[in-house]
């Protein structure tokens, strides 16, 4: 089987505030809404994959990342072109900083948020090209 896409579902009880901190906090592309028996927006994402980790390896990204165990079971981690400016625009939208933005042992700078809904965030900006 070959997977053409790969899309993550959130529900939310702030419906419009979720909505702001995405596009206008971290700047994902509104495509579809969909307004028949409720509100759902789809965002694009550039490119997606899933990362699958065990407790051991997720508590080291945490610790590196944060500096403690912070996560729970799911943590979105999103690429962008400039991280001070992301993170500010941000923290603008809602997002609430867990940790300052450190380079990771794999080259890239890394900054922890918590989203509105309070979800862990990671966003990353690669050191190499």
């Amino acid at each position: 089987m070959t997977t053409k896409s790969f899309r993550i579902a959130l529900t939310v009880d702030d419906f419009d505030r979720a909505i702001s901190f995405y596009r206008d906090g971290l700047g994902l592309d509104p495509r579809d809404l969909r307004t028949e028996h409720g509100q759902g927006q789809l965002f694009g994402a550039g490119e997606a994959a899933l990362e699958i980790f065990d407790p051991a390896y997720a508590a080291s990204v945490d610790q590196i990342e944060a500096g403690e165990l912070v996560s729970g079971q799911i943590r979105f981690a999103f690429e962008v072109p400039d991280i001070h400016a992301a993170l500010n625009r941000a923290v603008e939208h809602g997002a609430t900083l867990v940790h300052e933005p450190v380079l990771t042992p794999w080259q890239d700078l890394n900054v922890r948020l918590r989203s509105p809904e309070g979800l862990q965030i990671t966003l990353f900006q690669t050191q190499t090209g």
